[in-house]
């Protein structure tokens, strides 16, 4: 009896996700019918014509191929249904603790008090929502080569919107890496953040002018990537060291930066004729507004990045060591000359015993 039973229990079970299966792709097949055509499309107010083709072979391979269309459209209840269907709430799904398997976190609340956010919240159409960067029914896997936020993707991504600084971007050294499959290169998202994207002028953002140091060390640091191909790890801890670093660690918020001299999305190397810190343009990029307009090309003689404990910087090298000797010296003469005279005073004291 109790065989019966399990097998009994287990038949149920079955026929009841075979059921569940197959009243899922019924509902499928139903929005289908109309939106496998490829020429389903509707007229924004704008006039921009959008497409309401859903591609079957793509929505099976994506994030949501378990999902049914009102999983996500939910005030769709009957078909047909109203031509003024809303905007995916994907924040239904997507938050801590949901019960659907969603990946988890605050994601959401980062992107609302984010540029994109802030901007969508003023009320502002353009500004992009989750299906702008991550898909609508083509979100696929984050590792997937087919995500729109996969790494080597993210440019094209945000392109789509910043189309002049993607320009200058794809030209750039780093750009040109990512498009060579060089994904130790960054894109956006590595300086800008993700969800939490702000705008530069903001204190907290990871590319407002006192930032920018921290945030290009995590290549350009010690424990970076740079040094993999060659570049010197040093690059941040020479800047601070230097007048412009000091300043800024002073809290100087008009002094030269990373960016200022290097670029910001259009970073070039030094030997590249365009780069702003090739020697033919230093003494523009030193010579800009708010910075040296007496720069001349006496400006390239010098160095820039100097490390005094490295023997490539020099004479700097000798000199920083001839000042270490010198130190040591005093430090070891003025020792001596207490202990003699701690000793002498000890006899004098001897003596008048």
């Amino acid at each position: 009896m109790e065989r019966a039973s399990a097998s009994f229990t287990t038949l149920l079970f079955g026929v009841l996700l075979l059921l569940g299966t197959a009243s899922d792709s019924l509902a499928m097949e139903k929005c289908l019918l109309c939106h496998r055509k490829h020429d389903l499309f509707k007229t924004e107010s704008t006039g921009r014509k959008v497409s309401l083709f859903v591609d079957e072979e793509i929505l099976g391979r994506s994030a949501h191929a378990s999902r049914v269309c009102t999983d996500c459209h939910v005030d769709i209840v009957a078909l047909p249904h109203s031509k003024d269907v809303k905007k995916v709430n994907c924040r239904r799904c997507h938050y801590v603790g949901n019960p659907v398997g969603a990946p988890e976190g605050d994601l959401y609340d980062q992107y609302e008090h984010s540029v994109h956010g802030l901007e969508v919240a003023k009320g502002n159409s353009e500004a992009p929502i989750c299906q702008d960067c991550h898909g609508d029914h083509n979100v696929m896997p984050l590792d997937s080569a087919d995500s729109k936020v996969a790494k080597q993707n993210v440019p094209q991504t945000c392109g789509k919107c910043h189309m002049e600084i993607y320009a200058a971007y794809a030209a750039s050294t780093h750009g040109h890496a990512v498009s060579q499959g060089n994904l130790d290169a960054p894109v956006c998202s590595d300086c800008h953040g993700e969800h939490n994207i702000v705008r530069h002028e903001d204190p907290s953002s990871s590319v407002y002018g006192l930032n920018l140091t921290a945030t290009c060390s995590d290549c350009h640091g010690p424990l970076g990537v740079a040094s993999k191909y060659g570049i010197k790890a040093d690059r941040a801890a020479t800047f601070e060291d230097s007048f412009h670093g000091v300043a800024q660690e002073m809290g100087s918020r008009v002094v030269a930066n990373c960016a200022s001299c290097h670029g910001f999305h259009d970073i070039l190397p030094e030997a590249d004729p365009k780069s702003r810190i090739n020697p033919d343009n230093i003494p523009k990029t030193c010579g800009q507004v708010g910075c040296h307009p007496e720069a001349t090309a006496t400006f390239t003689s010098g160095q820039i990045h100097v490390d005094p404990h490295s023997e490539e910087s020099g004479i700097l090298y000798y000199i920083s060591k001839g000042f270490l000797i010198l130190t040591a010296s005093v430090l070891a003469g003025l020792m001596l000359f207490i202990l003699l005279d701690l000793t002498k005073r000890a006899r004098m004291a001897r003596r008048k015993r």
